[in-house]
């Protein structure tokens, strides 16, 4: 892991490319810059980013579009940034699996504080993370290896989860059958830097039942508990290194 995150800002107005380089390079991060989807492929491609800062209005395809093709290709962090803050268009990007959406005009301090937040989570930063020390959580036949952050499904393949969803379900798995509130997990998947609306919970989770769940209309693994949160409804055994 290299000691400074590697972070691709990708936006078509030069002076916040800019501005952004200068801040978070100033802050210890290494930044690389595209101003549309072709020009983030090729840095993509020269140096493999920790994170990428994707602007949804972008010339050619727009941000959710890039947005939708990263996650169909891993779990690559992305946080999304737009001029357009309305409730729709970020749960909009929170269903095509971005880790959080910044809306223009903002805060340097304010992304800088993100970016921090979901390197935490996802391991490429030192610091607290979502989960508690790393362990290996057994569940209803899936694996749950915190340290590794991967997901066995029972049959033995690997799932692939956003950040976010990881984090949700470690939050879970590592309270079993006991109910957390959305604000609870709020704080655990997003950390308190965060001030998404509380609906990213329920986005989230219902990503995340539709890749663990047999029938995510139905779910069993995961229960609602109407006006309360939610809690895994199976037992948990827990091993650590």
């Amino acid at each position: 892991m290299s000691p400074r995150p590697h972070i691709l800002v990708v936006d078509d107005d030069l002076h916040i490319r800019t501005m952004l380089g200068r801040f978070l390079t100033d802050h210890g991060l290494s930044v690389a810059e595209a101003r549309d989807g072709r020009e983030m492929q090729a840095r993509m491609r020269a140096t493999r980013p920790d994170l990428i800062v994707l602007d949804v209005m972008l010339p050619g395809d727009d941000g959710f579009t890039l947005c939708g093709r990263l996650r169909a290709e891993g779990s690559l962090p992305v946080i999304l940034l737009t001029a357009r803050g309305g409730d729709t268009d970020r749960v909009v990007g929170l269903e095509l699996g971005a880790d959080d959406y910044v809306a223009k005009p903002f805060n340097p301090r304010e992304l800088l504080a993100r970016i921090r937040a979901v390197l935490r989570r996802t391991g490429q930063q030192g610091g607290d993370r979502a989960t508690r020390s790393p362990g290996i959580y057994r569940f209803a036949g899936w694996i749950l290896d915190t340290g590794r952050r991967t997901l066995l499904s029972p049959e033995g393949a690997l799932t692939e989860l956003t950040s976010g969803e990881f984090d949700l379900l470690a939050a879970l798995v590592q309270h079993p059958q006991s109910v957390m509130s959305r604000d609870q997990l709020l704080d655990l998947v997003h950390g308190r830097t965060s001030i998404n609306i509380d609906r990213s919970i329920d986005v989230q989770m219902s990503r995340l039942r539709r890749k663990i769940e047999a029938n995510p209309n139905a779910p069993l693994l995961i229960k609602t508990v109407r006006n309360g949160g939610y809690f895994l409804s199976v037992p948990v055994t827990e091993d650590h290194p």
